[in-house]
């Protein structure tokens, strides 16, 4: 109202409606003790604000603490697992590991074994080998030793039954230049077989 009213040159005064200003006074009178109520009010009820403001905070910070302390938990337990599932995996490394080695000494023995035997084994069948090849070496001698016997003998009675079949003539001189003794030196000197041939 004062800044809408005329104001007077060159002057810092103000030509105000007196009644008008009282009207606006008078309201301003009447409304004064329902706002210094309420600023009572708002007073006394400041410690219960108060009181209210820290009782939401302290349940905001009691649940923050709890939830750090929950996320705390849980860091920790992921880093208890974590370390827990490192052992684990370091465990079993060292069991594959371990596994592995045995396997291949078990692997290496085996080979060893089998190569032994099997060298035993090629031992053995060259040991029956050469006994079965002296048996029938051995064998065969013989069988051969009785045929040149029995050989022998039919020789001999074949040249028998010959002398025997011939008649007692004169010794006819030889075709060759080759003097009888000679002939009957080499005679002497051939085996029985190439006798009979001769003959």
């Amino acid at each position: 109202m004062i800044l809408d009213s005329p104001r007077i040159p060159l002057s810092r005064r103000t030509l105000v409606d007196e009644e008008q200003l009282l009207d606006q006074l008078d309201l301003i009178r009447l409304n004064l003790p329902t706002a210094f109520q309420e600023a009572a009010e708002v007073v006394d009820h400041k410690e219960e604000l108060l009181s209210e403001a820290e009782q939401y905070a302290q349940e905001i910070l009691e649940t923050a603490e709890r939830r750090a302390a929950q996320i705390l938990d849980e860091i920790g337990l992921i880093r208890q697992a974590e370390l827990e599932a490192q052992q684990i995996r370091q465990r079993v490394q060292q069991e594959c590991e371990a596994v592995q080695e045995q396997t291949m000494a078990d692997i290496e023995r085996m080979r060893r074994q089998a190569q032994q035997e099997l060298e035993e084994m090629r031992r053995r069948a060259i040991a029956e080998s050469e006994e079965i090849q002296q048996g029938a070496d051995d064998y065969a001698d013989r069988v051969l030793k009785e045929m040149e016997q029995q050989l022998s003998d039919m020789i001999r009675v074949i040249r028998n039954g010959r002398q025997q079949l011939q008649p007692e003539s004169p010794p006819q001189k030889p075709r060759d230049s080759t003097p009888p003794s000679v002939n009957r030196s080499s005679q002497a000197t051939k085996s029985p077989s190439e006798r009979s041939k001769s003959q």
